[in-house]
């Protein structure tokens, strides 16, 4: 459908007649000196002959077209679409992964072999992040420092391409659990959506950092940012040593008091993977708990359309000034003719 955004604009059109009509004349300067045979002179000059009536509608019809176009044109026309469905943004969702040295243990079985912690993380997240329609994603990776990987973005494959790209190590070998969280309140706090969650995922205790991760839990919770942290790595592992095969639990250092903690008081819940299945279950409770699907609403695609008018008024107006170029060749040709 055509439409219009300034349709009023149109009233404009009977403007160049009206002052043409009603405006009062330029009163026209007498000459100092009459000359009756003036037309005579001109035209032996070689002068541009008198311009007929029909030029004179010729000129009067372009100029009204121009002026028309112009007008079309700031009346800015537009297409407007048939209505489409889009999924509102229902969240601002920023995910803290932890990547500091304790991350490269390899415990998690994936496909037949023990995998590091931070290839299975990725590989799930990244399945994770592709169901989250209609969200703002962001990625904060976190070890001695924290920082931001991905901002809040609608784009997910970016976020799973940067994701991937992160490796141990990068932000240093500790654990810096506080600043993780201080920097999400940062983020989340200058959003304007009601529902701002941030995902902790971690495999220590808070070893590092400036801030404390309970005090930034607190002022999470008081800007209505909901925390949900989730311990992971594997409770046993067999290590092979110069006294044979043994038992230990690579997830000793794990707080899950710390974490328990953090997510009560923000109000979010504490969960513990193991394995990559226990990941993937995890990640889908979240789904349940923070679900991106709301009611749907419907837009219109627009395309704008006013530099079809413009465009017009632009060779209008260059065939105006052939036009005049044309009219004035003969007076010249004579004269460069003549001897």
């Amino acid at each position: 459908m055509l439409t219009l955004d300034w349709p009023w604009l149109l009233l404009l059109a009977p403007l160049p007649w009206l002052i043409y009509r009603y405006a009062r004349p330029a009163r026209r300067q007498q000459a100092a000196l009459q000359v009756p045979f003036f037309d005579q002179l001109q035209r032996s000059d070689g002068a541009a002959p008198a311009r007929t009536p029909r030029h004179l509608r010729t000129r009067l019809a372009l100029l009204s077209l121009i002026w028309l176009a112009l007008l079309l044109a700031a009346a800015r026309p537009q297409w407007v679409g048939d209505p489409l469905p889009v999924a509102p943004s229902g969240r601002d969702l920023l995910l803290a992964v932890d990547i500091s040295g304790s991350m490269g243990t390899e415990d998690m079985p994936l496909e037949g072999q023990l995998r590091d912690r931070l290839t299975v993380v990725k590989q799930v997240l990244a399945q994770f992040v592709e169901r989250r329609q209609g969200d703002r994603l962001g990625l904060i990776l976190f070890g001695t420092r924290a920082y931001i990987q991905v901002p809040l973005t609608f784009d997910s494959h970016a976020f799973v391409q940067l994701l991937d790209e992160s490796r141990i190590g990068f932000a240093g070998e500790k654990t810096a659990i506080g600043d993780a969280i201080g920097l999400a309140v940062k983020r989340l706090t200058d959003r304007a959506q009601q529902s701002r969650v941030l995902i902790l995922l971690t495999d220590g205790a808070n070893t590092a950092g400036q801030v404390q991760p309970l005090e930034a839990a607190q002022v999470a919770a008081r800007e209505g940012i909901r925390i949900h942290t989730l311990g992971i790595g594997a409770d046993e592992m067999l290590v092979q040593s110069l006294f044979g095969t043994r038992r230990v639990n690579p997830s000793a250092d794990l707080d899950e008091k710390l974490l328990t903690q953090v997510a009560e008081t923000t109000g979010g819940h504490y969960f513990r993977a193991r394995d990559p299945e226990q990941l993937a279950q995890v990640y889908a409770e979240l789904d349940r708990l923070e679900p991106s699907e709301q009611e749907q609403q419907l837009v219109r695609p627009q395309e704008a359309l006013f530099h079809w008018p413009l465009g017009l008024a632009l060779l209008l107006s260059l065939l105006w000034a052939l036009m005049c170029l044309y009219e004035r060749r003969p007076a010249a040709a004579l004269r460069e003719a003549r001897p």
